[in-house]
């Protein structure tokens, strides 16, 4: 259904610089400062290669955030088809552009940097869900033919980064969606077939050796880890022994072991945790869990006190898609769930997932800026 915007009083940047959501902006800061003083004791003290690059694309990315929060949410309703379909189109393309990295083709290059698509989809999924429910009665959401629209806006980019491959991206992107649906309004009884349907095409997949032949060693360390010490499960071993060592406060700051002997593999993007839990410990690593958490509580904050329900729509996505990072990557080095490739947000080096994700509140400050914004739907009036 269209949508009647009523634009409300327009404010001024000043006005909308003091309106930005600032404890969020604390938060945002202190974990990205986590990920520098981490980044930096990885690299043996050293700024290069990796802490002082952090550090700029954090800024940068704050810059890009605030833009973002500067344009009235309404905007961003108008452009939130347009995105999508960009990011759905960028997808497409990397198969016959992309270029292949560890055995994956998921990246754009272009200008001497490169780009991974399906980052940007993970926000240009949430503004076109939302957009698509902005529209909708309460009754229709239920409905299994408008439940055919956003089953193909999930399913379409979920696909195609399936067979990059990159399985962990690929869940993410349809707890993501699955989660905006619900909020939106889907009936129970729905949601719970949908859920018993995921599981059992889940057991197809592994039955029928859907999965890739790694995918599915993966899953089978997990659940023992034991089974190969040296090789698969190797990661996950010497990543249990790293947060055990740390015990109640930590070895001390460049003091960690697995850290600094090398014994631990890619510590400067998934398995970060780790090393922050080995140098500072239970203490540190619940520390630095809260931080996060406090993150997740201010932006369904912002999602329960917005009147616009695509700003409310976008916020919770976002919210999601942070909150899923955390609990996979962190479950992923405790050995609560298989590993993949899913960063730690904002203290794991990669440029393109700061970005997605500063972007993103980008996105949840826009809402609470113009909280106040009139943007009703025709089916309301």
């Amino acid at each position: 259904m269209s949508s009647i915007i009523l634009p409300g009083r327009r404010r001024g940047v000043r006005d909308k610089i003091s309106r930005l959501h600032w404890p969020l902006i604390i938060l945002l800061t202190m974990i990205a400062g986590a990920g520098v003083i981490t980044l930096y004791s990885v690299a043996e003290g050293h700024w290069q290669p990796w802490a002082l690059k952090h550090a700029l694309r954090f800024m940068a990315a704050f810059v890009i955030m605030a833009g973002i929060a500067m344009v009235p949410i309404r905007y961003w309703l108008a452009m939130a088809y347009p995105l999508y379909f960009a990011s759905l189109a960028a997808l497409m393309a990397v198969p016959f552009i992309g270029v292949v990295n560890m055995g994956a083709q998921r990246w754009i290059e272009f200008g001497g940097m490169q780009f991974q698509p399906s980052e940007a989809m993970k926000i240009g999924l949430v503004l076109g869900l939302a957009r698509y429910y902005h529209g909708l009665r309460a009754e229709q959401v239920s409905h299994i033919l408008y439940l055919i629209p956003p089953a193909l806006m999930i399913g379409a980019p979920v696909g195609l980064i399936f067979i990059q491959p990159d399985l962990g991206t690929a869940l993410l992107l349809a707890a993501t969606g699955a989660i905006i649906i619900f909020v939106a309004g889907l009936s129970w009884r729905i949601g719970f077939a949908a859920v018993i349907g995921a599981i059992a095409a889940g057991y197809s997949a592994y039955r029928f050796e859907i999965l890739k032949e790694y995918q599915i060693s993966r899953i089978l360390t997990f659940l023992n880890p034991d089974r190969d010490p040296l090789g698969e499960g190797y990661h996950l071993l010497q990543s249990k022994i790293a947060l055990g060592s740390g015990g109640l406060d930590g070895k001390g700051y460049m003091e960690g072991t697995q850290s600094q002997l090398k014994f631990l593999p890619e510590m400067q993007t998934d398995f970060i945790f780790t090393i922050f839990g080995e140098e500072f410990g239970f203490v540190g690593a619940v520390g630095l869990l809260l931080l996060y958490f406090a993150v997740i509580i201010t932006g369904l904050s912002v999602a329960m006190n917005t009147k616009s329900h695509f700003g409310r729509l976008v916020s919770t996505g976002v919210v999601a898609t942070f909150t899923l990072y955390v609990l996979i990557n962190t479950g992923m080095v405790m050995g609560l769930a298989p590993v993949v490739g899913v960063p730690l947000p904002l203290v794991s080096y990669g440029g393109t997932v700061m970005l997605t994700i500063m972007a993103g509140f980008g996105f949840v400050m826009s809402a609470h800026i113009h909280r106040d914004q009139d943007m009703y739907r025709s089916s309301d009036l």
